[in-house]
């Protein structure tokens, strides 16, 4: 089983690696001192299972795990924290488990056990459903990623089986569905046509061609988008309240 740990504080990530070593058949393929690191480190080894701390610079634990929800495969998460305030908030992450610092080595047994038995179902297992929404898209490149800030996104474009994230940097291809994001972030987003949803802030208006084709005009981006037709009345209401 392929682990990476993540935490911010090295004599955890020491004491973590001391005690899986005691495990045999479970590898520490990387290490991560926060949650950008750990979502990267993720994205390049693949790891069957991650010890994710939640109090971590940047991006947090939780906020991790909702990234990780949406990798394929998805690994495991078993949270590692100091803290019992967020059990709440791991089970929503669908967290395999949930240890308290200083974490014994029998909890971590039971963990591992756990992760083994979900690592093996996980190939029918649905992403996690999760309360709220993340702060960054993470765009995957060649074993890598780019982390996008979904403030910076202008608009999102479905094309086949990816969605174009266009933001403010450029363009970046994720593998999400257009349906979800809108379900996720629906209250930054608008749905202009089937396969297109804007940034309610970078609307600037509506505008009908000669040959009545209605398009949307954005604050940041020179490009005009097709309106779809039912999408009309919808988007200019939306204007009226911006």
């Amino acid at each position: 089983m392929k682990v990476v740990i993540a935490d911010d504080e090295p004599l955890a990530r020491e004491r973590l690696r001391s005690l899986l070593a005691e495990h045999a058949g479970t590898i520490v393929v990387a290490e991560a001192a926060n949650g950008a690191d750990a979502l990267h480190a993720c994205a390049q080894t693949q790891p069957d299972l991650v010890l994710l701390d939640i109090a971590m610079p940047g991006i947090d634990g939780l906020e991790v795990a909702r990234h990780l929800a949406h990798f394929e495969p998805r690994p495991a998460v078993v949270f590692c924290t100091a803290y019992d305030a967020h059990a709440l908030s791991a089970f929503e992450a669908a967290a395999v488990d949930y240890l308290m610092k200083p974490i014994r080595a029998e909890r971590l047994a039971a963990a591992l056990a756990r992760a083994r038995t979900v690592i093996a179902g996980r190939a029918t297992a649905a992403p996690a459903q999760t309360t709220q929404a993340r702060r960054v898209l993470c765009a995957r490149l060649r074993g890598s990623l780019r982390l996008v800030p979904v403030e910076d996104i202008v608009y999102l474009q479905a094309e086949e089986k990816y969605v174009v994230v266009h933001h403010k940097r450029g363009q970046d291809l994720i593998e999400e569905s257009l349906r979800s994001l809108e379900d996720e972030f629906g209250e930054r987003f608008i749905r202009i046509h089937r396969n297109c949803l804007v940034a309610r802030d970078q609307l600037q208006e509506v505008r009908r061609t000669p040959a009545g084709q209605v398009q949307a005009v954005l604050r940041d981006m020179p490009v005009l988008l097709e309106v779809s037709r039912r999408c009309v009345a919808n988007l200019k209401t939306e204007l009226i309240r911006l």
